[in-house]
């Protein structure tokens, strides 16, 4: 044991198989792109600085115990994995937090185990956390006690990008740029090889966000396809391309998350138009007559969100998700359909306490304000999947609780997939067969009894059915 700690804080070093959640949460935000220099600060057994290693990032580890050596100089992104969590001396968690905070020129990524894994962690109580049976220390945190702690020693902003996962940025503008990235997500250019199928490409975008590109969100070789036209050519050559209900829809399209972006943004203190990202400063210039009109639009879409009768609407008139008398279910692939209001409730969750990385139906409340995100990770493949984990957010209390089935002799699942999805979904018609199947066995008549596997079994038994796939056919004799 190192000579100044009261615990085995080297015991809590474990070995890892794959990249730990927050590892894979930064590569995912792309805060590990190419060209970054990275810092594992409190490594432990450096499972992430290999794993890391091998995908090509320029990382070094440091720990005080296993790897004292590694080089300790200013770099672009520094990670603090599960740190915080395992120092039992309050002055020299914050000191750690600090000097994490004074080695990362671009971004910090902290990440700590919360309050909802109490029921993993056995111990007596010690200083502000529990001492474990192998004199191990942890600190619990909530999810807003993370966001405030990191808020609190480094004066920055920070952003929730998982539960127990903070981005603390040292640019206002890279954050602003990473919340854009997470509501209005880079656009997409197809592939240009000559200068047709950059013309194309160009229509593309046009037709998807509803206003031409400036050069600088040009791809280069797009760009350098298209040079040698006069900018009165380009626009020609899209006004008898496009298609105008197209590019109807993508300036709607791009109104409505112009607006969201500026709603969420407004929760960490809105700044001057300048500090927006480009991309966000040229929607802006392109959909409303002034920055000032865009900030109103988006109040008052906060406000609405405040309205229990306005919501109920909005759900009401979703054209996506399934609607019961406590809550609005909808599909990950069909979050971005729902009303505006709605995904702005979504978004204000994620903000609080951070969206899991796995995860297939969002829940939205009627009443009151929470969100839940619920994981059945063999939705595609199950007729009736099975629920894995529940996390929730709620938005009065501001506390996330989390709820594994991962144990559970008899899971909730689901029924009616379709009705999860949007209309148009490729699996739709697949899915509808055979809930109107299931309808016409008799197998809805007591829906109290189906909702979980035992009541769902014992019903398809009752009708004399069974499932192969996605299909109902009569139960054989065993």
């Amino acid at each position: 044991m190192h000579t100044s700690w009261s615990t085995e804080r080297r015991l809590t070093a474990i070995g890892r198989a794959n990249l730990s959640v927050p590892a894979r949460q930064a590569l995912a935000d792309r805060q590990l792109a190419n060209g970054r220099s990275v810092l594992d600060y409190g490594c432990g057994r450096g499972d992430d600085v290999r794993s890391l290693q091998r995908l090509g990032c320029d990382i070094d580890g440091w720990d005080p115990h296993f790897c004292p050596g590694g080089p300790l100089k200013p770099v672009d992104v520094v990670l603090l994995t599960y740190v915080l969590n395992v120092i039992e001396d309050p002055v020299e968690r914050r000191a750690t937090l600090s000097r994490a905070w004074e080695l990362a020129t671009t971004v910090l990524i902290v990440s700590a185990r919360l309050t909802w894994e109490k029921s993993k962690v056995r111990g007596e109580d010690f200083g502000d956390g529990l001492l474990t049976s192998r004199r191990t220390f942890q600190h619990l945190f909530a999810a807003s006690e993370l966001r405030a702690y990191v808020e609190e020693v480094t004066g920055a902003r920070v952003v929730h990008a998982a539960p127990g996962v903070v981005f603390a940025f040292k640019d206002e503008a890279a954050r602003l740029a990473f919340l854009a990235q997470r509501i209005v997500p880079d656009a997409e250019w197809l592939v240009s090889e000559d200068t047709t199928s950059a013309i194309a490409a160009l229509v593309d975008y046009v037709e998807r966000r509803g206003r031409p590109p400036r050069l600088d969100e040009t791809p280069r070789e797009t760009a350098e396809l298209l040079a040698h036209f006069k900018p009165g050519e380009l626009k020609r050559l899209v006004r008898a391309s496009a298609d105008p209900e197209a590019v109807t829809e993508g300036a709607k399209r791009s109104t409505l998350n112009t607006l969201l972006y500026l709603a969420v943004e407004l929760f960490n203190g809105r700044g001057p138009f300048g500090s927006l990202p480009l991309s966000v400063q040229l929607d802006v210039r392109a959909f409303f007559s002034s920055y000032r009109e865009a900030c109103r639009r988006s109040d008052r879409l906060l406000l609405k969100l405040r309205d229990d009768g306005y919501v109920r609407g909005a759900m009401n008139a979703s054209s996506v998700g399934k609607l019961t008398p406590t809550a609005l279910y909808v599909h990950r692939r069909a979050l971005d359909r729902m009303p505006t209001v709605l995904r702005l409730y979504e978004h204000c969750a994620s903000i609080v306490a951070g969206r899991p990385q796995e995860w297939t139906v969002a829940k939205l409340r009627h009443q009151g304000r929470a969100v839940s995100w619920l994981d059945y990770p063999d939705f595609d493949r199950d007729a009736h999947p099975r629920i894995l984990s529940s996390y929730l957010v709620d938005l009065q209390s501001l506390e996330a609780s989390h709820t594994s089935y991962a144990h559970s002799a008899n899971r909730p699942l689901l029924h009616r997939k379709h009705e999860f999805l949007a209309p148009d979904d490729r699996d739709v018609p697949r899915y509808r067969r055979l809930t109107e199947a299931e309808v016409r066995a008799g197998l809805y008549e007591h829906p109290q009894l189906i909702g979980t596997e035992d009541g769902w079994e014992a019903e398809l038994i009752r009708c004399g059915r069974q499932l192969r796939g996605h299909r109902l056919v009569r139960r054989t004799a065993d």
